[in-house]
């Protein structure tokens, strides 16, 4: 028969005791991550659990340095990081954001550290000894993006490697139930953070020559001196300063081709016949009988 303790009258068996001196220390790591870490985890998770050690024991190393001094901004170190690195402006700053969403001391649910969610290991490898600290936690986040996107060619694919490990890229986006949305997230983010192209230079086009217009001048009419006669006397008027000649602008139009119209011709009138004047009737003369002699011979 199994021990058992009395406790408040109830009587709880020993496994029941070792399950919950095991769950205890689970709920507390959790809980620490949750609140120092600015994160939302579930107090039973036993995942990660060794990172979330090593998280808390770094962030209880570094808080009390920053207490009274706090961090710069993370832009002007963000800027330096991505030209000391040769990154596409704007890429590091879109990653941060969608990582940590600017947190400098955001711990993730499996024991990611900083701005750029450096993890222990990764920490490690790229010689972070403070991943909290933002100068050069982002320094190697910016080195570790850089070297994934010489190796794949391909910002989607060094994304995702920053996200998922080199390793579990081969030629795509792995599909593990994160990195594929991870990816959307930091390429939609990078639209807003990237700097907007200089604009295109317009192209000049020549302007066509207008006509020239020739000035032609109206000759003015010669002003005569006014003469006044004042008895027999004549006396000439003051002299009249001379108008100048007003110049207009005519315009010289290009000669307009004319159009002859025929102007219709009237038809001639038929010429009437010329009818001769009629002449008189010739009067019947009535011969008269020839007179015949008869000569008989006698």
């Amino acid at each position: 028969m199994a021990r058992k303790r009395a406790l408040g009258g109830f009587s709880i068996p020993w496994w029941a005791w070792v399950g919950l001196a095991a769950v205890v220390p689970v709920v507390l790591i959790n809980g620490a991550i949750s609140w120092l870490g600015d994160t939302h985890v579930s107090p039973l998770s036993l995942s990660f659990l060794e990172m979330k050690v090593n998280a808390l024991g770094t962030y209880v190393a570094h808080r009390p340095s920053c207490l009274l001094d706090g961090h710069e901004p993370l832009e002007p170190l963000i800027a330096r990081a991505e030209r000391r690195h040769g990154l596409p402006p704007g890429l590091l700053q879109a990653l941060v954001l969608v990582e940590s969403e600017g947190r400098v001391h955001r711990i993730s649910p499996a024991g990611a550290m900083g701005p750029g969610q450096l993890m222990p290991t990764t920490a490690v490898m790229l010689g972070v000894a403070d991943p909290f600290d933002p100068e050069p936690a982002l320094d190697g986040s910016a080195r570790y993006l850089a070297a994934q996107l010489r190796r794949f060619r391909d910002v989607r694919l060094a994304v995702a490697a920053y996200n998922a490990g080199p390793g579990s890229v081969n030629g795509r986006v792995p599909r593990n139930g994160e990195t594929e949305y991870y990816v959307p997230k930091v390429l939609t983010a990078w639209v807003r953070t990237r700097p907007p192209e200089p604009p295109r230079p317009v192209p000049v086009v020549a302007a066509r020559a207008r006509p020239v217009t020739a000035v032609v001048a109206k000759p003015v009419a010669p002003v005569r001196p006014a003469v006044a006669q004042v008895g027999k006397k004549t006396v000439a008027a003051k002299p009249v300063a001379p108008v100048r000649p007003k110049v207009v602008a005519k315009p010289v139009a290009a000669p307009a081709r004319t159009t002859v119209v025929a102007k219709p011709v009237a038809p001639k009138a038929k010429p009437k016949a010329e009818t001769a004047p009629a002449k008189a009737p010739a009067r019947a003369t009535q011969a008269k009988p020839a007179v015949t002699v008869n000569t008989r011979p006698g």
